[in-house]
């Protein structure tokens, strides 16, 4: 859909002049890239064939280059809606209603997916603004690493820069405020972003771009008319403006079908649809089967006392609850050299999360702390997922070696992070704290 191109054309001209300047551009580009849609090898692939070649044309040292894009990729991972925020929640409410089963708690609560995403875009923002430093020191210590670039099209217009930045923002206000303002599951929520997202692909398709439009603004009334005036036509007592208005949200529906309808056509003339239904299949299948093994693992596993022999470790770790998280943390971290999050997550965390839970650790920000440890995971080599679309995606003259050097300073950001979320913890448990 070309909507990637146009987010990095455009913000490559407005902070290209600038040292670091085209990384600070990848770096924003992933962050809209990660809200809107979060698949990391997509947002890799799209920035290594075009962000890449660019920089290094420029005269950016390949390592720097390699390590921007493979960490801006990750971003998908920690900035919500993520699949890693998702299955975290799922895995850390088990583990939280679990401990507290464990303390005589019947009435247990549980946490949602909406408070995990909210406990993760503060840091996450916070992890954007490190990178954006990192850069801007690097290009003023080391100006001829990330010269500025010299691009023949100039700034962009007010109208360009519009046209690429609204239609993702407003996909992910979309999106996000639904969850975060409660008025939305994260299932209806991710239909909403799967339908945004067809008919923005839609119209730049170029096939009856005018009428997608129009069935979309239709769609944006519709959902706002629906949910400040709700109309239930089968109750007895209502009045002409009742039926007026479901007469209109009909019509409304109407265009938005036919429009949906003209996108989903364009797409599928230009085969955009097939490489995105085999990727939604192959991404699901993966870790339905994953959860499945894990699942049959688990149970055998605690069924040998596992669990048992796992919470004694722990808890006989010095520092208390500290060191328990400490040792934690770090196995974790050392698994990320060799294991997809899809594995960590399923299958370590439910023996480790009950007892650090029980050990006076909030689950929000243990979860939290966990997400981007496990979002590191894409960046450690020799396995990380980011460093392998990278290297199919990448020109010739771009190493192995440049990409394996290029991310170690990001790693190194990911880890202050950690810190920054360890020692104040009201950066992941401020939001959800209003929020919810």
């Amino acid at each position: 859909s070309r909507i990637a191109e146009e987010l990095l054309d455009t913000s490559a001209r407005i902070f290209g002049q600038l040292h670091g300047g085209l990384g600070i551009s990848v770096v924003l580009v992933g962050t809209l890239l990660a809200a809107s849609t979060g698949i990391v090898g997509a947002t890799v692939v799209a920035m290594g064939l075009i962000a890449l070649p660019t920089m290094l044309r420029a005269g950016y040292d390949p390592r720097i280059s390699s390590g921007i894009v493979c960490t801006a990729g990750t971003l998908g991972q920690i900035i919500p809606p993520s699949t890693l925020l998702i299955i975290l929640a799922d895995v850390m409410s088990n583990a939280f209603q679990q401990a507290q089963y464990e303390q005589g708690k019947f009435a247990v609560e549980a946490l949602s997916v909406g408070q995990f995403f909210a406990a993760a875009l503060v840091p996450g923002l916070v992890l954007v603004g490190l990178y954006l430093i990192y850069i801007l020191a690097r290009g003023m210590i080391r100006p001829g690493d990330m010269p500025p670039a010299s691009l023949s099209e100039g700034r962009p217009e007010l109208r360009a820069i519009l046209s690429a930045m609204v239609p993702p923002i407003l996909l992910i206000v979309a999106v996000l405020g639904a969850i975060l303002g409660g008025i939305a599951t994260p299932t209806e929520a991710a239909s909403v972003g799967a339908v945004g997202a067809i008919l923005m692909a839609g119209i730049r398709a170029g096939f009856s771009p005018r009428l997608i439009i129009i069935g979309t603004i239709a769609l944006v009334v519709l959902g706002i008319g629906a949910g400040l005036f709700p109309v239930r036509l089968q109750r007895s007592d209502l009045g002409i403006g009742s039926y007026l208005a479901g007469g209109a949200y009909i019509l409304l529906t109407i265009a938005g079908a036919v429009a949906i309808f003209l996108a989903l056509r364009a797409l599928w003339r230009k085969r955009v649809l097939h490489g995105v239904v085999d990727s939604t299949l192959t991404m699901t299948s993966m870790i339905f089967a994953t959860i499945l093994a894990a699942g049959m693992f688990s149970l055998v596993f605690i069924g040998l006392g596992g669990e048992e022999r796992v919470a004694e470790i722990l808890q006989s770790m010095p520092g208390g609850a500290t060191g328990a998280l400490l040792f934690s943390m770090a196995f974790i971290f050392i698994l990320g050299f060799f294991l997809d999050f899809v594995e960590i997550s399923v299958i370590v965390l439910p023996l480790v999360a009950p007892t650090l839970i029980l050990m006076g650790h909030d689950p929000l920000w243990l979860g939290i702390l966990l997400a981007i440890n496990l979002q590191t995971s894409f960046l450690t080599p020799p396995f990380g997922f980011s460093l392998f679309y990278l290297r199919g995606a990448a020109p010739k003259e771009v190493t192995t070696g440049h990409i394996y050097a290029g991310v170690a300073p990001f790693i190194g950001l990911q880890i202050i992070g950690m810190l920054l979320v360890w020692i104040w913890p009201a950066v992941s448990t401020w939001l959800p704290g209003i929020l919810f």
